[in-house]
């Protein structure tokens, strides 16, 4: 029986997420396997590549460089997060994910991307750090509307979260039987309508799948929190997730909130971790 860990996205309350990992690796707790959508993804790779720290230390270090996030890397490269700076520089230059320890350290990753001509998930397995397949990271975090389409394997991709917000389904068709999943958003929230279809219809008037993924969005992630409250009931997952929803935007750069968030992470973590211990396997964390 395999153990899965599922992490939904959300931008910045990724934070969220980015905390309860470190305090995962701190108590040595590892899974055969982790799915990521955008942020989750992206805060994933520090899980993997046993870094703990990391997620929080290299935004704070960043948050108010241009080419790294906002509107002027919003003008500048069409993307509201740089697609060179923050996906190319930072991970291998200014602070370089461990590539020789996500390659050996045996969990399996997963990315989850939106396949905007097919409109159709895409999960795609990253096993090494190379620039093409922070190329996928960058592709499950790309945002509609503040991202351009990323062209890899064929395809024209943006974020995962688009087409499978919290892919606990999806990962337990791949036999995952046995998941941990992350939240951003607290109980009883639910998404609503964004009543955009029609800027959605004009960006996109080339790929018409993406305004209707949009138009259903809410339902499908609405749905998918049914499921999820239900097999959680049943005792096939464990969710944690915060107390009351985080004040923080997307893509907000206020290194007080971002702090918060991530503070809110670690307390909730270490609150649950004994329920994850007696749940899943605990290896020594090398």
């Amino acid at each position: 029986m395999k153990n899965g860990l599922v992490l939904e996205g959300g931008g910045f309350r990724g934070l969220f997420t980015s905390a309860v990992l470190d305090v995962m690796m701190e108590r040595g707790i590892r899974f055969d396997g982790l799915v990521g959508v955008s942020a989750g993804a992206l805060f994933g790779v520090n899980f993997k590549s046993h870094q703990i720290g990391r997620g929080l230390r290299y935004n704070l270090r960043f948050k108010d460089t241009p080419e790294y996030m906002g509107w002027r890397a919003l003008l500048a490269t069409g993307n509201i997060v740089g697609p060179r700076f923050a996906y190319h520089v930072v991970p291998f230059e200014l602070d370089p994910v461990d590539a020789e320890t996500f390659r050996t350290d045996p969990t399996e990753f997963w990315a989850v991307c939106t396949d905007i001509v097919s409109g159709g998930p895409v999960y795609h397995q990253l096993t090494e750090i190379t620039h093409e397949s922070i190329e996928w990271l960058r592709a499950s975090a790309s945002m509609p509307l503040v991202s351009t389409p990323v062209a890899l394997d064929g395809r024209l991709l943006l974020d995962g979260g688009m087409v499978d917000s919290i892919p606990l389904e999806a990962f337990q068709r791949m036999g995952y039987e046995r998941n941990v999943v992350i939240l951003t958003q607290p109980a009883g929230f639910r998404k609503q309508h964004t009543g955009r279809n029609w800027l959605f219809r004009t960006v996109y008037r080339k790929y018409p799948l993406v305004a209707s993924i949009m138009e259903r969005r809410h339902e499908m992630y609405n749905r998918q929190l049914d499921l999820l409250a239900e097999a959680e009931k049943n005792g096939e997952v464990l969710v944690i997730r915060p107390d009351e929803p985080l004040d923080i935007g997307r893509t907000e750069t206020n290194g007080i909130r971002m702090q918060a968030v991530y503070a809110a992470g670690l307390a909730i973590a270490r609150r649950m971790m004994e329920r994850v211990e007696s749940c899943f396997y605990v290896f020594d964390f090398q």
